[in-house]
């Protein structure tokens, strides 16, 4: 498995993080550059025994958002940009999202596109950031947003809100620690890459048939910790969340109390967006294919009608956050 770590010279915060990458885990200095800058590498032994994975970062001198199509000049199975995250709030933030645009492409990417996501890996970077977390910092999911396109799985992991915490080196170690954490526990690919041919063989196909895969623990087990949730990688359901806000809070329980792994999340601000091309795309682009949509009941505001009843005519199946939970 080839993992792609994307920073870049525009970025203070992904600057910070690349240089924690490389000062406290064992990146070799390739011979060979990418946009005229080095390139670095990591071979780390998966924990459950069952690969290698090779970790490059390069890094590139444009920004980020807007750099469409790098899966075609850089080959890897996977994306992950380290980029710093801005809001009004300047909270101390440590966060992680799938990408693409359920509207208009604002901030980089295609209109109306979403990127492949893979839940699995979202989930585990978010439960390491959650973790390692200390003092100001606060790890939270976004909702899916901005671009580049990319035709490859891809996430973000950022460092936030302002010039102060882009700066700050623990927030880049934070960052760096959990990046590496989470790629040692991750083991996915063999099976993702296998399910993306077979949707890509059958893109006409948007209903989700759950009788076989009822959620397998609706109330949470006491002992069911975080550590827990980061090992059992076969019980890891897939889902993608509808409703809410950015800072998707039904997406963080989902991830941090459940065996539930979030991929796509349209929040509330997006729903007038979503229709049914707009679904089907969701369902394709998450890999695995999710089983069912997560509904935040009371993060639905005047779309609820009109979004249940499109899932139901289509026979897409759903549950209200409040009843899993």
């Amino acid at each position: 498995m080839d993992i792609a770590i994307i920073s870049s010279t525009k970025d203070i915060a992904s600057t910070n993080i690349k240089e924690n990458l490389i000062s406290n885990f064992k990146f070799n200095k390739l011979d060979e550059q990418f946009d005229r800058n080095s390139i670095f590498q990591l071979t780390i032994n998966n924990k459950n025994g069952n690969s290698n994975e090779i970790i490059r970062l390069y890094t590139i001198n444009s920004e980020l958002i807007f750099t469409d199509d790098l899966d075609k000049k850089i080959d890897a199975d996977v994306f992950i940009f380290i980029s710093k995250h801005r809001a009004q709030e300047d909270r101390a933030s440590l966060t992680c999202h799938a990408i693409g645009n359920f509207g208009n492409a604002e901030f980089g990417g295609k209109d109306g596109v979403l990127c492949y996501s893979n839940p699995e890996l979202l989930k585990k970077l978010f439960i390491e950031l959650d973790n390692n977390a200390k003092e100001p910092y606060e790890a939270t999911l976004e909702a899916t947003h901005h671009g580049p396109y990319m035709e490859k799985p891809v996430c973000f992991v950022e460092l936030g809100s302002n010039e102060k915490y882009w700066k700050d080196n623990n927030g880049g170690f934070i960052v760096a620690n959990s990046l590496v954490s989470a790629l040692e526990k991750f083991d996915g690919f063999a099976t993702m890459k296998n399910d993306a041919l077979n949707q890509k063989n059958n893109k006409t196909d948007c209903s989700i048939n759950s009788n076989n895969n009822k959620l397998k623990n609706d109330k949470i087990n006491d002992n069911y910790n975080n550590k827990n949730l980061m090992e059992r990688n076969n019980d890891y359901e897939p889902v993608f969340v509808i409703g809410g806000s950015h800072y998707n809070h039904i997406a963080n329980k989902a991830m941090l109390q459940s065996n539930l792994a979030v991929g796509h999340i349209c929040a509330k601000y997006n729903l007038e967006n979503l229709d049914l091309n707009l679904i089907k795309q969701v369902i394709e682009k998450i890999i695995p294919k999710p089983k069912f949509a997560l509904l935040d009941w009371k993060g639905l505001g005047k779309e609820k009608k009109r979004i249940v009843g499109l899932l139901e005519d289509n026979k897409i199946e759903y549950k209200r956050n409040d009843k899993v939970f």
